[in-house]
């Protein structure tokens, strides 16, 4: 976490190889912060982003003592999505719902590029939500039981209620909510199936099913969820490389997105993605990426991936690009480049 007060001195690992003079790709290849005695990262363990003190550091080069952080708990300490989890008991996947809180949206902050909240934001929304006594004593439907729970709340409202009970069923969420058993159903496979996969990475030996036995999911209501958390995985895995035609794509001139294009799991068994060339001398609408088959052009931007990732016919705007699965993000550029360009 970043102490309170401490925020000006966060500090990423572009910010020390600037200060020692070396580009960033020097720098992760002589990994100095992996020394013994250099300062410890502020950010918390497995965080994709390194954050560290900067007067830590700066001590640290000096080859001065390195003063130690503050010290106890204060309500302006800044947490990151993982620390706002832990605090309030759930999965990091539960925290990325919560964060669309009002309350909370209005809190974030960044430091070193990464969203944080201040602890006391964290802490006044736990006391707003349904604790595990509530969820257990509540003995049938929650308050307002008629009201229909709008769409855009149905993942955050079940995700409190698999907090407070991870064998919870279906027809249960459909009780307590008043949503459809399908719309309550569908919730509880998306949340399980995040939790499952982020236990994975956390415990890479273990299988989904193990994972999900562990998180408490009864085996008979998780088929589907770590069918799907097995697709969650591949799809973080193929992130740095969707990541990468992003990019060729919008130095090209072609796309306004540079970052990882947005997965969907058609049948929850596969990944596939789409990025939209808006650009103003695009040669296509849109390129799809399918695990099974890897790149083709799509003739829609408004719907470049048809429903349930049925496969279209080549033809028309519809092209296959050659190079296998993952082809270099150069090569799909130059696969599109018309050839009079």
């Amino acid at each position: 976490m970043i102490r309170a007060g401490q925020q000006h001195l966060v500090r990423t690992l572009a910010d020390l190889a600037a200060q020692q003079g070396v580009g960033i790709d020097h720098y992760t290849r002589l990994k100095p912060y992996a020394a013994e005695g250099f300062p410890a990262p502020v950010s918390s363990e497995g965080s994709r982003t390194r954050l560290y003190d900067g007067e830590q550091v700066d001590a640290y080069l000096l080859g001065k003592p390195v003063p130690p952080l503050p010290d106890g708990e204060d309500d302006d300490d800044l947490l990151d999505r993982r620390e706002c989890a832990a605090l309030l008991g759930v999965a990091p996947n539960s925290w990325d719902i919560y964060k669309k809180d009002p309350a909370l949206a209005e809190a974030r902050t960044e430091a070193g590029g990464v969203d944080h909240w201040p602890r006391r934001a964290v802490k006044a929304f736990q006391d707003s939500r349904p604790g595990r006594d509530a969820a257990a004593t509540r003995g049938g439907r929650p308050p307002r039981t008629g009201d229909q729970v709008p769409r855009d709340q149905v993942l955050a409202r079940v995700a409190e209620l698999l907090d407070a009970d991870p064998t919870i069923s279906a027809a249960t969420v459909t009780e307590r909510l008043g949503v459809h058993r399908n719309t309550g159903q569908d919730a509880l496979t998306r949340l399980r199936a995040d939790r499952i996969a982020d236990h994975v990475e956390a415990h890479p030996a273990l299988t989904p099913a193990e994972a999900a036995a562990q998180l408490g999911y009864p085996a008979g209501q998780v088929r589907r969820a770590t069918a799907r958390a097995g697709t969650i995985l591949r799809a973080r895995h193929a992130a740095p490389y969707l990541a990468g035609v992003a990019a060729a794509l919008h130095t090209a001139g072609w796309t306004t997105q540079e970052a990882v294009p947005e997965v969907q799991f058609p049948g929850d068994d596969r990944v596939v993605a789409a990025i939209v060339l808006d650009g103003e001398r695009a040669p296509v609408p849109a390129v799809v990426w399918d695990e099974r088959y890897g790149w083709r052009t799509a003739a829609s931007r408004r719907h470049p991936i048809a429903k349930g990732g049925v496969l279209p016919s080549e033809g028309g705007s519809v092209r296959y690009l050659t190079g296998g699965i993952t082809p270099p993000p150069g090569d799909v550029v130059a696969a599109l480049t018309p050839t009079d360009a």
